[in-house]
């Protein structure tokens, strides 16, 4: 027969690896979660960038365009 200590152990045993496979799972879930996020904002960003790219490109061509002009005002 078995002793009230060994069960005791062995539930206490049981108990704290349910617990440690527990947090580990959470723990996983949660790292997981924050990579997600990190992906979702490196997305954003560079969304933003390509904006702000585009808006630069856009003022360039218009100052090439207005420069074109004034030199060819004062060349002729």
């Amino acid at each position: 027969m078995s002793s009230p200590t060994s069960k005791l152990v062995l539930a206490l045993s049981c108990s704290i690896t349910i617990g440690i496979v527990s947090y580990v799972h959470l723990k996983q879930k949660i790292d997981r979660e924050k990579m997600h996020e990190g992906v979702v904002r490196d997305i954003e960003r560079q969304q933003r960038r390509k904006i702000e790219n585009l808006y630069m490109l856009q003022k360039q061509n218009e100052l090439t365009k207005q420069l074109k002009k004034e030199l060819g005002a004062t060349s002729q």
